[in-house]
């Protein structure tokens, strides 16, 4: 969230869901308009990945099974959020590190919905390149925001967002990059800003030495190999136990709903991951405010 430069990971998300679209999911998940927000470069390996063909190089052969695994656990938390935003029917949505996220632009259901999309400036000035002439569903306001100098909450009420409005947040692969206090901190902000009924959709992972270990390996595997590692710039600062991140919640005015893991989610979607990636440790939560 402080990064002084475009985040990479936003575009391996984004090549995630150019992967997924029309494979997995179908007629759960779709998202046409990712790959057109992707460089001729960046297009080569989600044509790779989807042509099924694995490659023989090393290299080539790492960054093929990551992006892999990234397309299935964004077509299953991205069905999961689409759910929770249509049912939570609320006036204003508020994307938080928005990073190439198309809802503004593939949600048609959103037409009638004022969508803030907050973001590093360096990111979101990018974004707005690759869009170039394409046009939104939805009312959309760009608030860009340095999280090491900036509030948030007052870029918000500068870009127009009513405070006396329910609103749905979207904080989705983010606070595994923040530090407990940068998470509470956060939540503080949002909350001051959260009128009753408004909903607080968020993905966070669990402890999990394995996978941790192995997201090590995977940075390792692919800078020996000379490959991108759209990870190197973003460190996993912090993980949670259900119990700590509701009471967290709590203490900001949110009631958890609902917290499920990946693996229970892509059951509900009938989607089969190929990867033990799905990660058994990641879950998605709604929470809502009720006063």
């Amino acid at each position: 969230m402080t990064e002084r430069a475009a985040s990479r990971t936003a575009v391996l998300v984004c090549q995630g869901r150019a992967v997924a679209d029309g494979r997995l999911g179908i007629g759960r998940f779709s998202d046409p308009v990712a790959v057109d927000l992707l460089a001729d470069s960046e297009r080569e390996m989600v044509a790779l990945v989807r042509s099924g063909v694995v490659p023989r190089s090393f290299g080539l052969r790492m960054e093929y099974e990551l992006l892999s695994a990234t397309a299935e656990v964004l077509a299953v938390r991205t069905i999961a959020i689409d759910d929770a935003i249509r049912a939570a029917a609320n006036p204003q949505l508020v994307i938080l590190g928005a990073g190439l996220d198309a809802r503004a632009w593939r949600m048609p259901e959103l037409s009638a919905t004022t969508i803030f999309e907050v973001d590093h400036p360096a990111s979101q000035a990018e974004k707005r390149d690759r869009l170039g002439d394409r046009r939104p569903v939805a009312d959309i306001h760009f608030v860009p925001v340095d999280f090491a100098e900036d509030s948030m909450t007052a870029a918000l009420a500068t870009a127009g967002h009513d405070d006396s409005r329910p609103t749905t947040w979207i904080w989705e692969g983010v606070v595994p990059y923040l530090t407990p206090a940068q998470v509470a901190e956060t939540l503080s902000a949002l909350a001051t800003r959260s009128a009753p009924a408004s909903r607080l959709v968020l993905t966070y992972p669990t402890p999990n030495r394995t996978y941790n270990y192995g997201r090590k390996a995977m940075q390792l595997l692919l800078t020996l190999s000379g490959r991108p590692n759209p990870m190197a710039r973003e460190p996993q600062r912090s993980s949670w136990t259900p119990d700590a991140l509701a009471t967290l919640l709590a203490a900001h005015g949110f009631t958890v709903t609902a917290d499920r893991t990946l693996h229970s989610l892509a059951d509900a979607a009938d989607i089969e991951p190929a990867h033990r990636s799905l990660r058994a440790d990641g879950h998605l939560l709604a929470a809502d405010r009720t006063a």
